[in-house]
This record gives C-alpha cells, structure tokens and sequence, in this order.
C-alpha cells in the first residue's frame, strides 16, 4: 500500500474519542455531537434533502405512524441478529449505505466504515464518488464491500468503473437509478458546496470557525473523488443521466457477471421491470429525499413493492431508517435487509472510529430490543411473522 493510501486509511481516534462515543446513545446524539463539529456547509452536505425538505419529513413521518405490535410469551428468550444475503451469512440484517465523499465526515471515515463492516460481516455500500480507491475499501472490507455504480453521459466511464470493480473481486454491483439529474438541495447551495471541493472565502470563514475538523482535515489531506484522480477518468457530478434507459441496463446487466442491485425503485412496474430484466434484488429508495421533494415515503413505496414482487424476490430498503427499531419496521414492512447511511457518517464525526463502532452497537441493541418485544428470535421469524407484527394488523 502506498504513502497516500496509508495517510488516507488512518482513523482519527483522538483521546476524547471513546468518550465522545459513549455519549451515543441514539442516532439523535451522534447527530448532535456532528453538527457542532462539523463546518456547517459539510453538516448541510450530510443533512440536507431536496426542496423543502418535506420528502425527508415524510420518510421520518411514515415510520413513526408504522406500529410494531407487542407480542407476549413467546419464548424469545435467545435472540440473534444474524441473517442470510444472497446464500451468504450476514451479522446483522442491516448494512452501510453507498455516500459521496465520506471522508468530509471525517478523515479516514472510508476506512472505519469498510473495518467495521468486516468485523460485523456486514454489507458496505461503496460509492462510486468514494473519497478512497474502491479497490482498497474492497481490500479493507475483506469480501463485505459491493460497489455502487452511477450511469454516466455516454457511460464510458460507468463501464470501465465496472471492468474495475469485477478485477477488484466485487461481487455485487448497486446500479443506482434513482438520480437522472441531481437534485436541488437549497442547504448546499446556500453554501456553496461543489464537488470537487473548493475553498472560497465564505468556505474559509466557515472552516476557521471550525478548527479542530480543519485541522485535522489539512493534517490528513483534502478528500478527494478517489476513483477519478489517478485513473484518467473524469466524473462531473452536474452531468445528466437521463438519457440512461432499459436498453442502458441490458447492457450493464450483460457485462456485469455477479450480483446487480437495482437501487432507488419507488413503483412496482419499475420493480417488477428490473426483475424480469436479470436483476438480483431491488432497493426500495427515495435517496433519503435527497432527490424528489415529493416522492412517497420509503415505507409507503416498500409495502406495494414488496405486494407486485410476491413473497420471495430479495427486496432492500433504504431511506430515513435511524435506528435498529426502524431496522425491523422495515422488514415487517417487506423488505429483507436495510441499510442506513447518515447515522454512520455523523457516529464519524463526532468520535471518529470509536464513534461507527458505537453506532453499530446501539443500533444492534435497539434491535435486539424491539426483537423481544415483538417476540421474534431473528430476522427470520420477522418476515415470516410480518402481517402478525405490524399494528394495525395486515
């Protein structure tokens, strides 16, 4: 491994940070400890959703309003969160995200997501704009990393990521859909923000008012879009892909030998059309709101997804989800794993390493709460008992 792989790979544990990572005890608190950490334009960058906000609202509004109901005497004495994906064993029945750019959480956040899901046998998301070279996070992540894929304008560049990808040893590909152009989100407009990333005078003033991320940042190195750097590929993320179609997916379904996941399917027709054309799973996802102001609630999209694909095609959710109870709404709600990004990224900031590790435990417990309280053993028995599980009942 060279220098700059090694510089960019080292965690940012300082000595307040298990202290910091003890004082996590919910999404809420690592988002707290984030925000005054962070310059605003990179919380904004993190935070943010598309237009008013209201989609994100949404998300968090349908999974309050979804009730799990309490099921009693059921000898649950014994639980377990590991599950199956694919055939394979998985620690949890939730992974890690594809994000942009996660080491503007923190430097070495890449690294500390990819260790955590080695340790946890959990599935990473790794986005094609990752601020680490995608074949060390599949390196780092030893057989838990699938790689996310963004069409481009002509896609020269999206399938020389692929040819990538497959000599990397990635198995499964995240193709996603759901971002034909990218959405206008007013916070980091407001700011400023761009990619790559660029120092004006009112990103300085923002910085200087932030020294501990700014310094430890300079100390680590600017983040970078890792995968275009050094390659001789170049990614505009103003470039339109909205003239990707089925056609486009054909193609990519034809070069790509392993796993594809379909991310941001909202509809069922689309759903259904991604299955019949060689898909392997779809991902019901709005992008976190992060795209369409007005697009449904996760929740609500799950169920009628999940109702047009029947009982046994692998259904993914993401989108809002914050906690390990939310974790298992969405698989009583129909899904069959979830993923979770924000959360992790501001676990990162506010106590680096210690802090995704402490994120992993407490969503681990919330679910292994919720678990006991809805008297199912695994996540298994959840989907197997999901119309028995939500209130009012299916």
């Amino acid at each position: 491994m060279t220098t700059d792989d090694e510089r960019r790979d080292r965690g940012a544990a300082g000595p307040g940070d298990r202290r910091r990572a003890r004082a996590i005890h919910a999404a809420a608190d690592a988002r707290r400890l984030a925000r005054r950490r962070l310059p605003w334009m990179v919380f904004d960058y993190i935070d943010g959703a598309a237009g008013t906000e209201a989609g994100a609202r949404r998300n968090r509004a349908a999974l309050d309003a979804f009730c799990l109901c309490p099921r009693v005497l059921r000898n649950a004495a014994r639980r377990d969160p590991a599950t199956t994906l694919f055939g394979s064993p998985a620690g949890r029945p939730f992974g890690i995200a594809p994000m942009g750019m996660c080491n503007l959480a923190w430097p070495g956040a890449d690294a500390a997501l990819a260790r955590a899901a080695a340790r946890h046998r959990i599935p990473l998301g790794v986005s094609t704009v990752s601020s680490t070279p995608l074949e060390r996070m599949a390196e780092l992540a030893e057989g838990h990393a699938w790689f996310q894929l963004y069409f481009s304008g002509d896609n020269t560049t999206a399938f020389r990521l692929v040819e990538r990808a497959r000599a990397a040893g990635y198995a499964t590909l995240v193709l996603t859909v759901d971002v034909p152009e990218v959405g206008r989100r007013p916070r980091e407009l407001r700011h400023g923000f761009r990619m790559p990333f660029r120092i004006g005078p009112r990103q300085f003033l923002d910085f200087a008012l932030h020294p501990r991320w700014s310094l430890t940042t300079l100390a680590r190195g600017r983040p970078e879009m890792a995968n275009f750097t050094r390659s001789g590929l170049v990614f505009d993320r103003t470039e339109s892909r909205a003239a990707a179609d089925w056609d486009t997916f054909r193609r990519l379904r034809d070069a790509w030998p392993g796993r594809l996941v379909v991310k941001g399917i909202m509809d069922p027709a689309d759903a259904l059309r991604a299955r019949d054309g060689g898909a392997d799973a779809v991902e019901v996802s709005n992008h976190g709101a992060r795209q369409l102001d007005s697009a449904p609630a996760l929740l609500d999209a799950l169920g009628r997804v999940r109702a047009a694909l029947g009982p046994d095609f692998p259904v993914f959710a993401d989108s809002g989800l914050t906690s390990g109870e939310d974790v298992l709404k969405a698989l009583v709600a129909g899904a069959d794993f979830a993923f979770l990004g924000r959360v992790f990224l501001f676990a990162m900031a506010a106590a680096g390493a210690a802090g995704v590790e402490r994120m992993v435990e407490v969503l681990t417990a919330e679910l292994d709460l919720a678990m006991a309280q809805t008297g199912v053993r695994n996540p298994d028995e959840a989907r197997a008992h999901r119309s028995a599980l939500c209130w009012p009942p299916a």
